[in-house]
């Protein structure tokens, strides 16, 4: 155990609306086999349970269950910072004692509603931890077929107070994963539409600024049969099982440059 925490990635899966419990313990199931376990896994996952009501009609309570968990998630992720901050405070006490430093890095996979609760979560934290901010919390956040607004960092590199600036601010590489052939996210914004289209569908609002550390992937091309896929609904899911997709997750929980990915053809240009 104390060799993943002092060398091994940290990962918590947060799982989106319209799940039951066992349906989200067999979505970590999955996240574990294919990102977690083996020789080449990539760390420790730890999972973040929040009690979505687990029905189809359940969109609008459940959305405000995430966000009444918000403040027990932003407790957790502040014990994470406060960790971080130590382990820092601790190797620049001892700059020669290489051996004992944390090399832990703390990255988050958000999936559907899972991301409004993120976005609550880290706009708390923003407001309690920029005076001042001494790391990033987050090394990587994915955000897969994310129920939130696309214009969600429309603030880009300033600070204006808006919800997605905890987000940008607190993580040091953030990716939107999205499919336009979504059909669980089209329902969603035809169910409620709160203003914008969903990120999860229609990627970011190119019209906005943004910041230099978020980026998009249209995952589309790396579904079987790319546009042709049949199964719309299956979409909002697949992330998770889509060998191409998970290799993407892959390689961006390790950190590698987006350049990089492009080159080789892991993602379009």
């Amino acid at each position: 155990m104390a060799y993943l925490i002092y060398r091994s990635e940290v990962t918590l899966p947060v799982h989106g609306y319209n799940n039951t419990w066992e349906e989200e313990a067999q979505w970590y199931q999955t996240i574990c086999a294919n990102l977690f376990e083996g020789d080449d896994g990539m760390g420790m996952c730890i999972w973040f349970d929040w009690p979505s009501r687990g029905t189809a009609l359940g969109y609008l309570p459940d959305r405000g269950l995430a966000e009444a968990c918000a403040p027990d998630l932003a407790d957790v992720l502040q014990v994470f910072y406060n960790w971080l901050v130590g382990m820092q405070q601790s190797a620049a006490a001892s700059p020669g004692d290489v051996a004992s430093v944390c090399r832990a890095k703390t990255s988050i996979i958000a999936h559907s509603m899972g991301n409004y609760l993120l976005e609550r979560v880290m706009f708390l934290l923003w407001r309690r931890l920029n005076q001042p901010l001494l790391v990033s919390l987050i090394n990587q956040l994915l955000m897969v077929a994310a129920d939130v607004d696309n214009d969600l960092f429309k603030s880009g590199e300033s600070v204006q107070n808006t919800d997605g600036e905890g987000i940008a601010n607190l993580t040091y590489r953030v990716t939107a994963l999205y499919s336009g052939l979504d059909a669980v996210l089209g329902a969603s914004a035809g169910l409620k539409h709160f203003g914008k289209r969903r990120l999860g569908r229609s990627g970011l609002d190119e019209t906005c600024p943004l910041p230099d550390n978020v980026w998009e992937v249209d995952c589309t091309p790396l579904l079987p049969g790319g546009a042709a896929f049949s199964d719309d609904w299956k979409v909002h899911s697949i992330y998770f099982e889509d060998e191409k997709i998970v290799e993407l997750m892959r390689e961006v929980l390790r950190g590698t440059d987006r350049d990089i990915l492009v080159a080789r053809g892991v993602v379009a240009g």
